[in-house]
């Protein structure tokens, strides 16, 4: 395997100079120090700061003439300020409401010349005023200090630069002064891990790769990028030096840029590094995540990527000791012992495999829904057409499409208990999707008996019993023993329902799956679509969606 290879400067940079940074390895022990930042000037001398902003000597090794006029942002506080800011800009990213989408503001991360790290903000309606390059040195006039926010901070300043009615910003092409071009802030497993869901500072990762998308680094790797792009992340499993491993999860433009920078490289990358990540348990198990802020880099992006792919080829024995496929199996449990876990007061959300028999499918209840094609959320009766039900879709009139939503009765040698079958998990089950089941039975059904399944899948009130009955798909699945990934809700460990929910069946002889293989997109879960059906199945399901959609439109306006 190739350790090592060219990278493009990052997206974020329209600058030739390298993105240097901060360090959190040091090469004598190949240990990282906790919450470290080194600063590095852009002729290379890479000097510490104090992780304090507030520090008067923060990088008192940088050469520079500090003129009167200017603000540090050491000296930045709340208020009005009629003064001076010079600093480069780091990065840039959109504020958006996470329900309408609707635009915040841009947010900013900023550097000074002491190498203080601030963040800025430009409200919404200022937002076009302003033409932002990261990388560059920009002088501001006039501005307000407000108050970081308390949740997902990306700097340890307590003030934020706010750009007001009278700021005024200017770009500066040849700085007086030499100012820091990147600056991060490592934490390590341990502190990851005591910051897990508290949602404040979003700290930076480094360490090496061991899986992607459940594949291993081989040169036959290959990144499904529409796979990636429907599903809107990917799931990279992590260890820094030879520590725990770890799932990082990779969303949105994180996860293309993690491919563009992927397929980039003339081997395959082994560092990787992502800027302001949320700690937080998937699974039950420590994860992280990419917020709006993040930053993808790879081997030879910055020093930090550089340094760690230095003892990285050094340590490759103590680098491997830890293998990813063992470490993220689902534990296998009795149902006895699925529902003493459920019952103990410490228990947190988690997945387990079961073997258990398929003792009955549960009639009297509707076997599927009709989902939004985009997020797979429940789509419900509008004016005229099917609407999406889930507040954080940005598809307001969606196009219907079948999903399993299947209650089974099943036993093992211990228990008995109800799962519900959801999503992909329904066609791993009978080996059909749910759209080609309900094409296959629109097919056949009269115009009368189809007008009352449509009424009856949006909602008119029309009972449960009118709609399409349980396929024989499912009903032969009955006495099939197999192996279940489930999920342990919080629903679950709150009481509010004993149903157990299966994100995944193991075919008999299949290996098994690890704990990210399990997390798809389910009804009501918005973390990214599932994938769709395929082939002549595909065109079924279209065709029974649109007249789903189109047929209840005529209905509605027809009273």
């Amino acid at each position: 395997m190739e350790l090592s290879g060219k990278s493009p400067a990052s997206s974020d940079h329209n600058t030739s100079k390298k993105t240097l940074a901060s360090s959190a390895t040091a090469k004598s022990t190949g240990k990282s120090t906790a919450s470290s930042a080194i600063v590095v000037k852009p002729n290379g001398k890479a000097v510490a700061s104090s992780a304090n902003p507030m520090e008067p000597n923060a990088a008192t090794d940088l050469s520079s003439l500090p003129s009167e006029q200017v603000m540090f942002f050491r000296e930045v506080s709340l208020g009005p300020r009629e003064a001076e800011l010079m600093f480069r800009i780091i990065h840039f990213w959109d504020a958006r409401n996470p329900n309408t989408k609707t635009l915040i503001g841009r947010e900013m991360l900023l550097i000074d010349e002491e190498g203080t790290v601030i963040q800025g903000f430009i409200p919404a309606s200022r937002v076009e005023r302003y033409e932002l390059i990261a990388g560059s040195v920009y002088k501001l006039i006039n501005f307000f200090g407000s108050r970081s926010k308390d949740q997902f901070r990306v700097a340890d300043h307590s003030a934020t630069v706010s750009f007001s009615w009278n700021s005024s910003l200017s770009v500066l092409e040849n700085p007086p002064v030499q100012i820091p071009e990147d600056r991060f802030r490592f934490h390590t497993y341990e502190e990851f891990k005591a910051n897990c869901d508290s949602r404040a500072d979003l700290y930076d990762y480094v360490g090496h790769m061991k899986l992607v998308n459940g594949q291993t680094l081989t040169d036959h790797i290959v990144l499904d990028e529409a796979d990636i792009a429907e599903k809107r992340h990917l799931c990279v499993h992590i260890q820094t030096h030879d520590g725990p491993v770890m799932k990082m999860y990779l969303w949105d433009k994180a996860a293309s840029d993690f491919c563009q920078k992927f397929k980039s490289y003339g081997g395959i990358p082994s560092v990787l590094l992502v800027t302001t990540v949320n700690p937080k348990h998937i699974g039950g198990t420590l994860a992280l995540t990419s917020m709006s802020s993040s930053r993808v880099f790879m081997d030879a992006d910055v020093q930090p990527s550089k340094d760690y792919l230095e003892w990285l080829v050094s340590n490759s024995e103590i680098a491997n000791r830890v293998s990813a496929e063992v470490v993220t199996k689902p534990e296998p449990v009795t149902l006895e012992e699925l529902f003493s876990y459920i019952k103990n007061e410490t228990s947190k959300v988690a997945w387990f495999e079961c073997t258990a028999t398929i003792d009955d499918v549960i009639q009297g209840s509707a076997w599927y829904y009709i989902s939004c094609g985009g997020c797979n959320s429940k789509a419900v009766k509008g004016p005229t057409s099917l609407v999406c039900n889930n507040k954080k879709c940005d598809k307001r009139e969606v196009t219907g499409v079948p999903q399993y939503l299947t209650k089974i009765s099943v036993y093992d040698k211990s228990e008995q208990a109800v799962f519900v079958i959801l999503g992909d998990a329904g066609k791993e089950l009978t080996g059909k999707h749910a759209a080609e089941l309900v094409a296959n039975y629109f097919e056949a059904a009269s115009d009368e008996l189809t007008y009352i399944v449509l009424l009856c899948q949006s909602n008119a009130g029309v009972g449960v019993d009118h709609c399409v009955p349980v396929p024989d798909a499912l009903l032969e699945t009955i006495g099939q023993t197999r192996k279940f990934i489930v999920k342990v809700s919080d629903h679950n460990l709150t009481g509010k329902t004993q149903t157990i929910t299966v994100t995944k069946i193991i075919p008999a002889g299949a290996p098994l799956p690890s704990v990210s293989d399990g997390i798809s997109k389910t009804a009501g879960d918005d973390s990214g679509p599932s994938g769709g059906v395929g082939g002549d199945a595909s065109d079924r399901a279209r065709k029974a969606a649109e007249y789903l959609e189109s047929d209840e439109a005529k209905r509605s306006k027809s009273g």
